[in-house]
């Protein structure tokens, strides 16, 4: 049955971990045995081949030799067995040109041939190696023997016993093993401290669950209707789901690029790097209003969540608009029925005149009013919006007037840019004369068409805007008033900008002649080209 490997990442990374610290002491303690073996094998072949030159180096032997035969009491035989025991080798054994033994260990193998090769010692060279005999196996050394005049008459065999080479190498062992037993205990420890940090890390679960989480992980983030963006310590791109993709207008290679490098500075670009702290901060991208939230990781990078807020900002100011209209409208209502009580007072009076002139004077300024603003602007939206406020500021004691000058043609690409400029710079003029207490407060609006380019021009005679905080006053979040408790302010300029950009274009502010602020914003090719002109552009279709 083969065993059952372990499915948790700090079982598994322990199990391996040991199985290579074990290998690797294993092969570490081979790799140092293998060289130590062939050391004392060579050490014993050298300590052989000593012995056997200082046996053929005594004189008195090679004379024996040819002057006898081979005898175990003759004096070979009692030099050999006398240099055997002062140098403990295994045997010594001398034999002549015939390889017939004149010395061994054991007498009654004397005047036998000798049981390995001696040609190489009778060929006058020295020879080492390990051979088995009929001693056994071991380490020898075999030289020629030579008489006074330098003639071969011989060869001297040394031997050291195998095993004597095997005892050090297994006297060696325990140390050996003491030192490979003690590097495999700190290497055991080594894995299991760091595989119990792995489990620290991974929360014990297993890797196939690992593989699911990421897959989830990444369902979930790149499904998600809001935008999520993960910074690394150094201020990179780690993550950018499809949502914030699209929220900050990147693409997938901003991933791994820094964040500066992929935004323009600006307010998106510092709240999403942590240069601006709080919670639920707004920022306008591409005309956008974007609600971010950051949090700090451990490792130093940070995640910030992204929420599209444009609808619920534009449902917000649209329900200013109707709040402003719905306390307009009654007011309206209030004076209509005291101008219905006067006209039926003058009629139980029965001055007839006096009541036809009357409604005639109301119904006339009304009218006036109404067909000024749609004869100067012929775009639809643009116009109800310039009623509309005008109704708005009449209740707050505000004058709405329309520029002689204005005059703007029923071709505008996207009238509802156009009502979203005019309507914020309208409201923040309403803002700052109605605060004032003056009853000559009021705010004018020209529209010109220069080419295909709209100029949009909201004035009026309030406090006027420092020139310090001119360029400020477009930014997200800046705003001098306190914010309503349903929205935020500090958004419409910066949309206005955003918008007037978007179309290639400017907006500023400047002082007003006699006191006030100027509002001048640009929109290039805001006009559709006229009718007759080669250019002609579909309706409908946006430039």
């Amino acid at each position: 049955m083969r065993p059952r490997w372990p499915r948790r990442v700090f079982a598994q990374v322990l199990s391996v971990q040991l199985l290579i610290t074990t290998g690797v002491t294993a092969l570490t303690a081979g790799l140092f045995l293998a060289p130590l073996g062939a050391q004392l094998d060579q050490q014993a072949e050298h300590r052989a081949l000593a012995i056997a030159e200082a046996t053929a180096a005594q004189p008195g032997i090679a004379r024996a030799l040819l002057a006898g035969r081979p005898d175990p009491d003759g004096p070979v035989q009692a030099a050999a067995e006398r240099i055997r025991l002062a140098t403990d080798a295994s045997y010594v054994v001398v034999v002549d040109t015939r390889g017939i033994r004149f010395s061994h260990t054991t007498p009654s193998a004397i005047g036998r041939h000798v049981s390995t090769d001696p040609g190489p010692a009778l060929a006058g060279r020295e020879w080492t190696g390990i051979e088995n005999g009929t001693l056994g196996r071991s380490a020898r050394g075999k030289v020629p023997l030579r008489d006074t005049e330098g003639a071969i008459v011989g060869a001297v065999s040394v031997g050291i016993a195998y095993d004597d080479v095997r005892d050090v190498l297994l006297h060696a062992l325990p140390g050996i093993l003491v030192y490979a037993g003690a590097a495999l205990g700190v290497g055991a420890l080594a894995a299991f401290a760091v595989s119990w940090r792995l489990r620290k890390r991974t929360h014990g679960i297993e890797l196939s669950e690992i593989s699911a989480l990421l897959q989830e992980r990444e369902a979930i983030l790149h499904g998600i209707r809001e935008g999520v963006v993960a910074l690394d310590r150094r201020g990179g791109l780690r993550l950018v789901n499809d949502e914030a993709q699209r929220l900050l207008g990147l693409g997938p290679d901003a991933i791994g690029r820094p964040l500066d490098a992929v935004l323009p500075p600006g307010r998106t670009a510092d709240v999403l790097a942590g240069r601006v702290s709080g919670t639920d901060l707004l920022t306008v991208r591409d005309g956008r209003v974007l609600v971010v939230n950051r949090m700090t990781t451990t490792g130093g990078g940070a995640v910030a969540t992204l929420r599209d807020r444009t609808e619920l900002e534009q449902l917000g100011r649209e329900l200013d608009g109707t709040r402003g209209l719905t306390e307009a409208l009654r007011a309206q209502d209030h004076e209509h029925a005291n101008r219905m009580h006067t006209v039926l007072g003058l009629l139980e009076l029965e001055l007839y005149d006096e009541a036809a002139e009357f409604v005639a004077e109301v119904t006339g300024a009304h009218r006036t009013t109404a067909e000024q603003v749609t004869e100067r602007v012929r775009e639809p939206l643009v116009s109800a919006l310039l009623v509309g406020k005008g109704a708005v500021a009449a209740e707050r004691g505000v004058a709405l007037r329309v520029s002689a000058r204005t005059r703007l043609p029923e071709r505008v690409v996207d009238p509802r840019d156009l009502v979203t400029v005019l309507g914020n710079l309208v409201d923040n003029a309403l803002d700052a004369v109605a605060g004032l207490r003056r009853t000559e407060g009021f705010v004018e609006v020209e529209l010109r068409a220069v080419g295909g380019t709209v100029v949009l021009t909201v004035s009026d005679n309030g406090p006027g805007v420092p020139a310090g905080t001119r360029e400020l006053v477009f930014a997200d979040g800046w705003s001098t008033k306190e914010a309503a408790p349903h929205r935020p302010r500090g958004l419409g300029l910066a949309l206005v900008r955003r918008l007037a950009e978007r179309y290639g274009g400017s907006a500023r502010v400047g002082e007003r002649h006699g006191g006030g602020a100027v509002f001048t914003v640009e929109l290039p090719e805001a006009l559709r080209p006229r009718p007759t002109e080669d250019t002609r552009v579909p309706e409908g279709v946006k430039r």
